[in-house]
């Protein structure tokens, strides 16, 4: 029986081209075995130093000792800084960034705050909204009422937390209030009372829409 042409065309192109996928399958497993190495060996060596290097600089922090927890919390330790450099690419130097970006801001150095930020890796439930939230804090303090009402928004659109994602909306609203946005501003405190009535911001944001609709209808 002679073999389909199909076939025959197929096992051709297998015996022309052999050395080519061989080589490219070789170079797949070159690859995954590689990384495999680089993580097992390298990697995981340096992420588990780093969890340990970072413990004396959160205790600091925990302590509102920001300057000390990103420079030098003591004892020869390493700072949220020295970390970030140090270990670079691990989990731990990710969350480094975070705590210093809080740190900066906690400091008034807003546009340092901004950088580390922005340069965290933000998952999870609740990072991605406290992240967007404190970057729109240092742009509110820097007075750049754009940016921070960009990144309010981000915060509340981020996850669906009962108290963080009401605590950011409210401050867009305030801000849209500020700026005399007042339909933006009352659309978004309807949202709190709507979806977070019994959040600490949504107990009293009656008052809030009350102020908003009061200066609507006098502007």
């Amino acid at each position: 029986m002679s073999i389909p042409q199909q076939e025959s065309s197929s096992e051709n192109f297998f015996e022309k081209n052999q050395k080519i996928i061989t080589g490219v399958v070789g170079a797949i497993i070159i690859g995954v075995v590689g990384y495999l190495a680089y993580s097992n060996l390298y990697q995981k060596p340096r992420e588990i130093e780093a969890s340990n290097a970072i413990y004396t600089a959160e205790m600091q922090f925990e302590r509102d000792s920001f300057e000390n927890a990103l420079l030098s919390p003591g004892a020869g330790n390493m700072g949220f800084l020295d970390i970030i450099e140090e270990y670079s690419g691990t989990e731990t130097a990710n969350l480094a960034n975070y705590y210093a970006g809080i740190s900066y801001l906690k400091l008034g150095k807003y546009e340092a705050a901004i950088s580390y930020l922005k340069a965290f890796k933000a998952d999870g439930k609740l990072t991605p909204i406290t992240k967007n939230g404190a970057i729109g804090d240092a742009y509110s303090e820097l007075e750049e009422y754009d940016e921070a009402i960009k990144y309010y928004k981000k915060a509340g659109n981020a996850g669906d937390n009962e108290y963080l994602t009401p605590y950011y909306l409210k401050k867009l609203g305030m801000l849209y209030e500020q700026e005399g946005d007042y339909q933006d501003a009352l659309a978004v405190y309807k949202k709190i009372k709507e979806n977070y009535p019994e959040s600490p911001d949504g107990f009293n944001i009656e008052k809030y829409i009350s102020n908003v609709q009061y200066a609507q209808n006098t502007n």
